[in-house]
């Protein structure tokens, strides 16, 4: 944008002087033959001057023009003029056309320029003192004065002056030009002119297209029909038309060179499109250098995107545009996208059924957003076409194409500029990657204007779209037609009526707005404008991105023209984006002038492969003796005879039905070969290894399978072989397809259930916890509660009063209560009488169901049988590495001559001497061995340990420990195998889509499952399996005996020491029997209970009873008669008297309990007296 300067103007003031202008005018005469000059007239403000140029143009009749130049000063906001002219010969007949021209002329002038600035022309009364004589500085040769410019709080003077200039200016004109028709101010090029549309609101767009010195007219004629045709489209209407002024005058057009500079783009952009407020910009190129054009249309398109201003855009190159650079900006891409491409050229590759391909690129500009559309592309068609990227090269010197000698790559994709194609074709040429059995697949780049280069390959395929002058031409009207129903959507809708599509005061400096606020707003309404396109093709629609929706690609084909002489691109086919049936091809010239496409995919070859069996990896089975084939699930023949058993005479036929030769192999690493073959077509021969050994170093050199790959006599070794470091150094290995290690096998034995098992669902803690705290001291507290309860047991009371019935409850009566409610016992128990006790009673026996409820439900898991086995820790267990230590040693051993044998003798020498003479030929048999109770254990790979523990029907094998020397099995190959990458990738590949995972679940998954191990624990049990019941029964006994034992210790020694020192008081706290073992009385009370209950059922108890009523009774009339003997004699009876047996047997009637023994006279003679005790005795030994 032309930045504006004002200079300060020197101003001199003199207060008795006035200020003085000169005028000199020069005139000459108007002439009918010859053209009116008048002399231009320069207002100096500054160094910034502004011309004015009237000119007048003369009628048909006239043969003279006359044109007055007036120089006025600019202001800050914009270029205000003023012009007047004098002119010398009369003019007549035109004086009134002329006037109302120069009068809308004047007042246009006055309304778009805002004059703000005073005119000083040839004029000598201008002396206003207001108004300052202004400095003088001509530079032209005519004679000019100036006069500077008011102050804003003062212009008064100059702007009433600059009206009185109209009528000199008027005057001017008709003196000069009689005959003009029409009046053109220019003010620096710009014109504005008198006519229809002067009063309507002006639309401005940018247009570039390519330089060229003869195109010029047909880009203007291209402009007018596309403008003119906006009024005569058959769609909707453009109703804007009517309010908004868009002519070919509002599309400035600029011619860009191929390579501008940034200087020349910014110069474009902010200094001629910013000038005349551009809503919109067309950027239509057709150049291919993808280099620096591709460069110059990136920085266009961001500055643009800066400034927020929308570009509709066509770029033959637009591949070669950063995505993420563009991104950022505001364009719409009418070109087919790098999208569009990928995609028609993999329609080529799935028209040919090519799975797999390379993609080569160079490093231009583009080149990452190219791969990137690739890869998205082919995830898209995953579901219905599998393809398989092999590499993805960026070349940045020839020997980067060595990585597509290595692969099975027959069909790359190609982009890059036609100058780096030729270097790349070149060296794949000497690489002998083209020809035949290779295609190359290429992208516009390559193509550009359709020149074939010698060194391309015949046969080359390739993508194209037309880049011509026509095409851009057709291109332009596009671009116009989008920017007009674009802006008809946007001023069609009422949120944008305060929003005017003007980039005013937008600038590229400081002083305006850095970006337009209403871009990305009318952005949207161009991105969703959707226009009428070419016959049978679909309307023109954009992405969310601004790319095309609807592309088609041209399909062309490299070939020899007619003459044979060179080649020429010829279109083949067509690809439409928007049909189902996307790709239309007809015949097609194939690499190498083959009449048939190549198969995409290398050469078949032949393999010799060498395999051990070993389960589940590959299972050897007989083939079938009739067919001598495999079945489906048998596999494939593998010959299992060595090679100097394989006659030359031999009938493969007959050999295939004998085992000895040929048997069927499968398993995980057979169904893992026929996938490879399947991927990288070869044919293979499978043959076991001779000596039946894995590899391992013996006396110094190599056996069994890795003998075969040093002395080349197979191609490959598949199995599960283990890689170490001493295989590594003499063959090469793949990347491992499953991880294993050491591990360790052994057999479950059945066990008996645990002594301690009834104790096991509580540990020591819980148990002491519950018999030492929770026991005693709820014991404790019943027994302490009933004791203090008022209406509990007053033993106090009991003590003091004898008549008092004894109330049965004791410590002991309540450690039996508490071990009852714990253990839910029906038995007959004392319960407390008080509240409090009963209450704390209640509480224990919550306490006993939330115990046995835990209990019960846990015991289950403990009183089950045991299955014992030895848990090593791992190979390094010290019972195994020390076999002496352990007294008896374990039995253990592995396979000879493997890994694991060979990794043993390497880190545990002892270890590997002790366990020779249990080793076993074959992992079956070392299995058997542990099953049969022979070894202890057998040590070999975890992972074939795993299966045949899965395998085991019995479920009695486990793996213990932990693995050792962690590795993995791998494919083995001879020194600088060329197979190594190709099955190194694809072994990659099946690990990254699941395939290694799903061989895996299916083939290491037994028989041995948790449903037969349920069906196993319904067994009846033996006898050992319970005998803790029966060792808890007894020691019950024992302890029973113990307890009785002690009791006849107590009655026979403790007791009589016992009644001596403890009336019964203390110990019938403890326990009542203890208590009424230490009195007579407290034993005939617990007699008289038992008989207050008792009634015979049969007559001789009865006669016993009452015998035993008729002898009390009869010794209570004999102590009667004696006390009244007494009395004669003078002598006091003593207060004893024998109770009746009606008195003892119904004492429960009386309140009172009756004294034993009456009151016998105490004169009676010893001998009655010791008759009566001894009858008392007699008697209540016949009651109890």
């Amino acid at each position: 944008m032309v930045e504006l300067r004002q200079h300060a103007v020197r101003q001199q003031h003199d207060s008795n002087s006035h200020s003085q202008s000169q005028s000199h005018s020069n005139s000459n005469s108007c002439n009918n033959n010859t053209k009116l000059n008048c002399r231009n007239r320069q207002l100096m403000r500054g160094s910034n001057r502004t011309k004015v140029k009237l000119k007048c143009r003369p009628s048909t009749t006239a043969t003279s023009a006359a044109t007055a130049t007036v120089t006025a000063t600019a202001t800050e906001v914009t270029t205000a003029t003023a012009t007047s002219a004098t002119a010398t010969a009369p003019a007549t007949e035109s004086k009134k056309s002329f006037i109302a021209t120069a009068a809308t002329t004047t007042t246009a002038i006055a309304a778009n320029a805002h004059i703000n600035a005073a005119m000083d022309i040839t004029y000598n009364n201008c002396n206003n003192n207001n108004c300052n004589t202004a400095n003088r500085n001509s530079k032209h040769n005519s004679n000019t004065s100036s006069c500077p410019a008011a102050t804003r709080t003062s212009n008064t003077c100059c702007w009433s002056t600059k009206m009185w200039l109209a009528l000199p200016l008027l005057m001017c004109m008709l003196c000069a030009c009689p005959h003009t028709d029409a009046l053109r101010l220019t003010n620096g090029g710009n014109s504005l002119s008198k006519g229809v549309g002067a009063n309507k609101e002006q639309l401005n767009i940018g247009l570039i297209a390519p330089h060229t010195n003869f195109g010029k007219r047909e880009y203007l004629r291209s402009i007018n029909n596309a403008v003119t045709g906006l009024t005569k489209t058959r769609g909707a209407k453009l109703t804007f038309l009517k309010d908004y002024s868009f002519e070919q005058k509002n599309i400035h057009f600029d011619m860009m060179s191929l390579t501008p500079s940034p200087t020349a783009i910014l110069s474009t952009l902010c200094k001629e499109f910013l000038r005349v407020n551009v809503s919109a910009i067309l950027y239509m190129m057709n150049n291919e250098q993808f280099g620096h054009s591709t460069a110059s249309a990136q920085y266009f398109l961001q500055l643009a995107g800066y400034l927020g201003i929308p570009v509709i855009s066509w770029n033959a190159d637009n591949s070669g545009l950063e995505r993420r650079a563009s991104q950022s900006t505001l364009q719409l891409q009418l070109a087919p996208s790098i999208e569009h491409q990928s995609a028609a050229m993999l329609s080529i590759l799935e028209r040919y059924k090519w799975h797999q391909f390379s993609v080569v690129t160079s490093q231009i500009a583009g080149h990452d957003d190219f791969v990137q559309a690739v890869r998205e592309r082919v995830a898209e068609m995953q579901e219905h076409f599998k393809f398989t990227i092999l590499n993805s090269i960026v070349v940045t010197r020839t020997s980067d194409l060595m990585e597509l000698v290595n692969s099975e790559a027959r069909v790359m994709l190609l982009y890059a500029t036609q100058t780096e194609a030729i270097t790349i074709l070149r060296a794949a040429e000497e690489m002998k990657l083209t020809g035949e059995n290779y295609v190359w697949v290429v992208s516009q780049s390559v193509i550009e204007k359709k020149d074939a280069h010698s060194q391309f390959p015949v046969g080359m395929l390739g993508v194209h779209f037309d880049t011509s002058s026509a095409a851009l031409m057709n291109e332009i009207s596009n671009a116009i037609k989008i920017y007009s129903y674009g802006v008809e959507a946007y001023l069609t809708d009422p949120a944008n009526r305060d929003r005017r599509l003007t980039t005013q005061s937008l600038s590229c400096e400081d002083e305006g707005r850095g970006r337009w606020d209403n871009g990305e707003i009318f952005f949207k309404y161009l991105r969703n404008v959707s226009i009428e396109g070419d016959l049978n093709k679909p309307n023109i629609e954009f992405t969310a991105d601004g790319d095309l929706k609807s592309a088609e690609l041209k399909i062309m084909n490299l070939r020899p023209s007619a003459n044979n002489k060179n080649l020429v691109w010829e279109e083949i086919g067509v690809w439409k984006s928007w049909e189902t049936q996307k790709l239309d091809i007809r015949d097609i010239a194939w690499p190498g002038n083959s009449h048939a496409p190549p198969q995409g995919v290398p050469e078949k070859f032949h393999l010799k492969i060498t395999f051990l069996e070993e389960a589940p990896y590959i299972n050897l089975s007989p083939a079938d003796p009739v067919s001598g084939k495999c079945l489906m699930d048998r596999g494939v023949l593998c010959r299992v005879a060595a090679d100097h058993e394989m006659a030359a005479d031999i009938d493969v036929g007959q050999a295939h039905r004998n085992e000895s030769f040929y048997q069927c192999c499968s398993g995980f690493c057979i169904d893992l070969l026929e996938k490879f073959a399947e991927e990288l077509g070869f044919t293979y021969e499978l043959v076991r290894v001779e000596d039946g050994k894995w590899g391992t170093l013996e006396n110094g050199k190599w056996n069994g399978l890795i003998a075969d790959l040093v002395n080349r006599k197979t191609d490959m070794v598949l199995t599960s072989l283990m890689i170490n470091t001493e295989r590594e150094a003499v063959v090469d290995f793949s990347e491992p397809f499953m991880e294993t290690g050491i591990a360790i096998v052994v057999a479950k034995r059945t066990g008996i259930i645990s002594p301690t098992a009834f104790l096991e669902p509580f540990d020591t803690a819980s148990w002491m916890l519950v018999g030492i705290v929770a026991i005693q001291a709820a014991t404790f507290m019943i027994f302490l509660f009933e004791w203090l309860s008022p209406s509990g047991y007053d033993m106090k009371l009991y003590l003091q009063n004898t008549n008092v019935t004894p109330y049965r409850f004791s410590l002991f009566r309540t450690y039996w209560l508490v071990w009852a409610v714990l253990f839910q016992a029906a038995v007959h128990v004392d319960s407390p009488r008080g509240f409090t006790s009963r209450f704390m009673t209640n509480v224990w026996a919550l306490f006993a169901v939330v115990f046995l409820a835990i209990y019960t439900a846990n015991l289950a898991a403990f009183m089950i049988t045991r299955e014992e086995f030895h848990e090593f820790s791992g190979l390094n267990d010290s019972r195994l590495v020390h076999p002496y230590s352990h007294k008896p040693s374990f039995k253990f051993g592995t396979i000879p001559y493997s890994h694991t044998d060979s990794t043993i003798h390497k880190y545990f020498k002892d270890m590997h001497y002790y366990m020779k003479q249990y080793n076993k030929t074959s992992v079956a048999d070392g299995v058997a061995a542990v099953l049969n109770g022979n070894l202890d254990s057998f040590i070999y790979d975890g992972t074939v340990l795993d299966y045949l523990v899965a395998q085991d029907e019995d479920c009695r094998l486990m793996t213990v420990g932990s693995w050792y020397a962690m590795t993995g099995y791998g494919l083995a190959f001879s020194r600088n195998s060329k197979y190594v990458q190709m099955f190194n990738k694809r072994l990659l590949e099946f690990r990254a889509n699941g395939d290694l995972e799903r061989l895996r679940r299916y083939w290491m998954t037994g028989t041995c499952r948790p449903g037969k191990q349920e069906h196993k624990s319904s067994d009846p049990l033996a006898l050992e399996q319970f005998l803790s019941a029966f060792l808890l029964l007894m020691a019950g006994i024992l302890l029973a005996a113990l307890l009785l034992l002690l009791e006849h210790v107590y009655f026979k020694y403790i007791r009589k020491r016992l009644a001596k020192k403890d009336g019964g008081h203390c110990c019938a706290l403890i326990s009542l029997s203890m208590g009424k073992s230490l009195t007579f009385r407290g034993a005939v009370y617990e007699a008289t209970e038992i008989l207050k209950k008792h009634r015979c059922n049969d007559p001789i108890c009865d006669t016993h009873l009452w015998k035993v009523k008729h002898e009390l009774d009869m010794s209570r009339l004999r102590v009667r008669q004696l006390e009244k003997v007494m009395d004669k004699h003078g002598i006091k009876a003593p207060q004893l008297r024998l109770a009746s047996s009606s008195d003892l047997l119904n004492h429960h009637h009386l309140k009172e309990r009756p004294p034993l023994l009456g009151n016998l006279s105490l004169a009676a003679s010893a001998q009655d007296l010791y008759r009566s005790y001894k009858t008392e005795i007699a008697e209540m030994e016949t009651v109890l």
